[in-house]
């Protein structure tokens, strides 16, 4: 076994393996960026390298400073995780020649799995039957057209590098084939360094069934079982589960054969999956898609059925031990479910999202697991993948798993940075997904009914409490001046009321009406509401009191905690965030220059193509910008027809959220419309 291993990854990837590390005496060396400087993963591990500024491109990304990393601390390994140089095989080629073992397959098995074109000839050569679609590589955009249109619509655009989702697009209407090749080639070279695509048939309403694969150097190669992956949002898996109600003993013991025989036919070592897809109506009918050489996202899902550490089965096999089971010792236990919980905004329409982690509370208990990179104090931007934390229940049955997730999930705070995590409750409680009837365009179909259009009436008061607060002068020993304060004291008489105007992201300004009751308790008056909300807890709290503040709301009680950094937290899980240092005045000023005219960015991000000049004439609807962030594109379109009358941006701009970057003056038509 190594003495020392460098993960060359981030995040909540590279905690988990500095665990398994640990709990097996291997010395870990971590690296890190300059934006990941006082990282969780930088913190844990025994010794952690500087390997360049920010931009994953001068530090993760590069090959040269993660072996000079290596060298430096002794390595005799490298673990690459998931992402950045997993399914590199010029790094897996790079490690070798540098003497060192890399904790993975050979570069050979990378470099053929990792072009879908020659993987799905491989496997079919090998009887593993795959999805109808284009053959050969380097196609042209007119021959993947003429492809799209003879395999007919709908189809799926796929980069043959790369995975996870990146440049993926479903193509419906022949009419748009042109714009979305375009767009995934975009996509797919900004991911991986390469725009091939291939195209291939969509099949309606199906489930993405993956199976776990583990190989040694010595010829033995078992399935670990399947993990169900059908619950995606734009291509992106967001809960995994396994097993999967869908499969059948005999069905599963089929499908793992195909995924032992994928893998012998690459020479595969290691841990690997292998994707299928699955019609819905009728899973034996499975069909090959990639093999992800690295370990998955979703691993741990496996480790809880199986009682299997896969990231210990990579070390060993790297070090040339084999096996010390059979297919016949996989036994598959219980049911496991995990969700992946991302900085990003359900309300608008998911973007990414950032900010700093000002509180963080992350799950644990009976049948509970937390794969995290994330701690109080980290800065969480738009550099890297959403992805902060993955949330994993097991139970008895899924029934249970099911239920310890969503408790879970309605535990877990991050504080600071808006997360999916109220979507993700609320997905798991669909009774679909209760039943197990899945397929990948479910969480598509049932989007506008799992985010909530509304703030939260408990948002609204407890910002007006926060701002209640902050009117009473604290003067020595405890004392206020009621002289001072403006919280509408009057003298011989009870509190008058005092208007606080807030507004929420995305709606409309609203007023809160607070005053104190004569028994020392607080009422709120919200809008639309006649009666007054009376609240207990005597004094409104401020932030530095540390004091908690109860209320009934139509018969529901919510508890908010005011904390030192003045921001309210909701105890309901859903991570409506009210700062005090966020003044409404502000936020009317920026809605204010952001009129109709105005396009905004939605998420903060890289501005990558600008496709207009000044004094333009566009039309309504006409693509002008897109908006880069996390790999995620966000097209700006115009609002209506008009001339460019402002364009404060340039490729390779870094743009905040809701940053002004071009004005449509109208047309004389378009204002007559309007």
């Amino acid at each position: 076994m190594f003495d020392t291993v460098l993960v060359a990854n981030r995040g909540e990837i590279a905690v988990r393996v500095i665990r398994t590390l640990r709990s097996m005496g291997v010395r870990s060396v971590a690296v890190f960026s300059d934006a990941d400087a006082d990282a969780r993963h930088v913190r844990e591990a025994d010794e952690a390298v500087r390997i360049g500024p920010a931009p994953s491109t001068e530090s993760y990304l590069s090959v040269e400073r993660l072996l000079e990393a290596a060298a430096r601390t002794g390595a005799q390994a490298v673990h690459p995780g998931y992402g950045f140089l997993a399914e590199n095989a010029g790094f897996a080629r790079a490690c070798e020649e540098a003497g060192l073992v890399f904790i993975g397959p050979s570069a050979d098995a990378i470099a053929l799995m990792g072009d879908k074109i020659r993987a799905k000839e491989t496997v079919r050569a090998a009887g593993v039957p795959v999805v109808p679609g284009s053959s050969g590589s380097g196609l042209t955009d007119e021959q993947l057209a003429d492809a799209a249109r003879e395999i007919g619509t709908p189809v799926l655009l796929k980069p043959s590098a790369g995975g996870g989702g990146k440049g993926m697009r479903l193509v419906r209407d022949e009419a748009v084939l042109a714009d979305e090749i375009a767009a995934a080639r975009r996509e797919a070279r900004a991911s991986f360094g390469d725009d091939t695509l291939l195209v291939e048939r969509w099949v309606d309403r199906p489930r993405h069934i993956e199976i776990q694969v583990l190989a040694d150097g010595h010829g033995n190669v078992v399935h670990l079982g399947e993990r169900e992956c059908s619950l995606q949002r734009r291509h992106q898996k967001v809960i995994e589960e396994a097993p999967s109600v869908l499969l059948d003993e005999a069905t599963r013991a089929a499908m793992g054969e195909a995924a032992v025989q994928a893998a012998r036919s690459c020479g595969y070592r290691g841990a690997g999956t292998v994707e299928f897809i699955v019609p819905g109506s009728d899973p034996s009918q499975y069909y090959f898609m990639e093999m992800n050489t690295r370990l998955q996202v979703e691993h741990p899902v496996t480790e809880l059925v199986t009682g299997l550490d896969l990231v210990e089965w990579q070390l060993r096999v790297a070090a040339g031990e084999p096996l010390g089971f059979g297919q016949e010792d996989v036994r598959l236990t219980g049911h496991a479910i995990e969700a992946r919980l991302c900085a990003e905004d359900p309300a608008r329409g998911f973007l990414p999202s950032g900010g700093t982690v000002l509180r963080l509370r992350e799950p644990e208990g009976d049948g509970v697991r937390t794969d995290s990179g994330l701690s109080e104090g980290t800065e969480v931007g738009s550099l890297y993948d959403p992805m902060l934390s993955k949330v994993i229940a097991y139970g008895p049955d899924r029934e249970t798993a099911l239920r310890r997730l969503r408790a879970a999930l309605a535990g877990t705070v991050t504080l600071g940075v808006q997360t999916n995590a109220g979507f993700l409750r609320r997905l798991l409680a669909h009774p679909a997904v209760v039943a197990g009837e899945l397929d990948t365009g479910l969480v598509e179909r049932e989007v506008d009914g799992l985010v909530p259009d509304e703030v939260p009436a408990a948002t609204y008061a407890a910002a007006a409490l926060l701002r209640q607060a902050s009117l009473t002068p604290v003067g020595t020993a405890g004392w206020a001046d009621p002289f001072a304060a403006a919280d509408g004291w009057r003298m011989g008489g009870e509190h008058a009321w005092t208007a606080h105007h807030l507004r929420a992201a995305g709606h409309d300004p609203v007023t809160v009406r607070v005053r104190r009751t004569p028994a020392g308790g607080v009422e709120l008056l919200l809008p639309g509401s006649a009666t007054p909300l009376r609240g207990s807890g005597g004094t409104p709290p401020r932030p530095e009191d540390g004091h908690r503040f109860a209320f009934l709301l139509d018969g529901v009680a919510h508890t908010f905690t005011a904390l030192p950094d003045g921001t309210w937290l909701g105890r309901d899980g859903d991570a409506w965030h009210v700062r005090d240092h966020d003044p409404v005045a502000a936020l009317l000023d920026r809605a204010a220059h952001a009129g109709a005219d105005s396009l905004t960015a939605p998420m903060p991000g890289t501005v990558t193509v600008v496709k207009v000049a000044v004094g333009d004439e566009v039309s309504a609807g006409q693509s002008l910008l897109v908006v880069e962030a996390m790999k995620m594109e966000h097209v700006i379109s115009a609002p209506h027809a008009g001339t460019v009358a402002e364009l404060d941006v340039a490729p390779g701009t870094t743009v905040a959220m809701d940053q002004v970057l071009a004005v449509i003056a109208p047309t004389d038509e378009a204002e007559e419309t309007a």
